[in-house]
């Protein structure tokens, strides 16, 4: 039964969210978008910590964390998020619903496990518009739209009761597309550029967990994550037609698109290591991490801008969860399990002068289904990004996550005919 819940969910979670948009921020323009997945439901609700893992859980952040894999583990996610944009003269607001992955884990010894997955990588998803029609009778307008998603391959082994280590390979894909609209005073006609990027690459992430007792109700574990600096190919196309507004401001073209030559480039998905730390057992954990990544080296896919630059980026997470009684038989309560944590995040894009950075507080539960190992995840995320100073937009989001968490031994041998 779980099963066929599971293929469900997939198809219809798959159809919903690549349909979707994934961002309405300002700060996607940027490089290749804003960074999407941080995690399944159930560790951004602990802040996004990547230092814990079990056995019913796959933390995708850390492929050591594989070889921790006894029954077949399937996970899928969602979230709906609601934005409001602040400048220091304007507010708007959006609201985006999006796929976030499908994951799917599995045992191939008592010391071996693999997992493989669908994640998204990053998200472009922004919406300029200057009309100033009273004025100087001008109208500027900048559209973007698309990412990067990545497919991967993992495998962790238990070296001792101790020592676990992974690697995961990615392959990444996806397609940027941006517009730009341009009206200048007492022309009749203005000028429409479209953008195409179609981005691919490989990327590797390796990993390492330490597990201790402390005492004989108290464990220590320790994680270690590196990935590599990764190059993407960027097969670039650019469009100039000329364009007429309609009597509702819709630009509607007036000429044939007309291809220019660009050049393709390669672009950086930045090198990163994470160090996490942390004490508990099967009923309470919590722990920290930071995580340094190398985006000092972005650069954006066709043009330089003198007010953009990027700086390493530091993020830090501390959460958490506890289970009251995982085991109790009388009290459904008692076997929720319950996760916070909150995160602070300098993301290396640097506009103006000012630092762009990200700051949450998650909150989360778990729900057990009964006759199972198997969950359903809900959890909330307030935070706020960006700043209103020096020009720029601040970001304020509260978003609504849904994980599905499916265990479940499909590779039994049967017993009888």
């Amino acid at each position: 039964m779980i099963k066929k819940i599971a293929l469900i969910v997939t198809i219809l979670l798959a159809n919903f969210g690549f349909a979707q948009e994934n961002t309405p921020s300002p700060y996607s323009f940027y490089g290749i978008g804003s960074t999407k997945f941080k995690g399944t439901n159930d560790i951004v609700n602990t802040g996004g910590i990547s230092v814990y893992s079990d056995s019913t859980h796959i933390n995708v952040l850390n492929p050591a964390s594989f070889s921790n894999q006894i029954v077949t583990t399937f996970q899928v996610g969602l979230t709906s998020s609601f934005y409001k944009l602040n400048s220091a003269s304007n507010t708007e607001k959006a609201q985006k619903s999006t796929f976030d992955y499908l994951i799917m884990g599995f045992p191939v010894s008592k010391k071996l496990g693999v997992s493989v997955g669908l994640l998204p990588q990053s998200s472009v998803g922004y919406r300029f518009v200057n009309d100033n029609r009273l004025g100087d009778n001008t109208i500027s307008r900048y559209m973007g739209r698309g990412g990067v998603s990545k497919v991967y391959l993992g495998s962790g082994y238990k070296i001792n009761s101790k020592f676990s280590v992974g690697l995961d390979v990615q392959y990444l894909f996806g397609t940027i597309n941006t517009e730009s609209q341009k009206f200048e005073n007492k022309v009749q006609l203005g000028t429409r550029e479209i953008n195409e990027s179609s981005l691919s690459g490989v990327a590797f992430n390796a990993g390492f967990i330490y597990n201790t007792k402390l005492n004989s109700k108290l464990n220590f574990t320790s994680s270690l994550v590196y990935s590599p600096e990764a190059k993407l190919t960027s097969d670039n196309k650019r469009y100039i037609s000329l364009i007429s507004l309609s009597d509702n401001g819709t630009a509607v073209p007036v000429t044939l698109d007309t291809e220019l030559n660009v050049v393709d480039t390669n672009l950086n998905v930045p090198s990163k290591l994470a160090i996490g730390a942390g004490v508990g057992n099967r009923k309470w954990f919590v722990g920290g991490d930071i995580t340094f990544s190398g985006t000092g080296s972005q650069i954006n896919r066709f043009d330089n801008y003198s007010n953009v630059s990027y700086e390493n980026a530091t993020r830090v997470a501390i959460g958490g969860f506890i289970i009251p009684k995982f085991d109790s038989y009388n009290s459904y309560l008692a076997r929720i399990t319950y996760r916070g944590g909150f995160k602070f995040e300098n993301t290396g894009l640097v506009i103006n002068n000012s630092a762009i950075k990200d700051r949450s507080a998650t909150l989360g539960f778990g729900f057990p289904i009964t006759g199972s190992f198997s969950s359903l995840n809900v959890g909330a995320e307030y935070g706020t990004r960006g700043t209103t100073s020096n020009g720029l937009v601040k970001e304020d989001y509260f978003s609504i996550n849904i994980g599905l968490i499916f265990n479940d031994k499909w590779f039994r041998k049967t017993l009888y005919n």
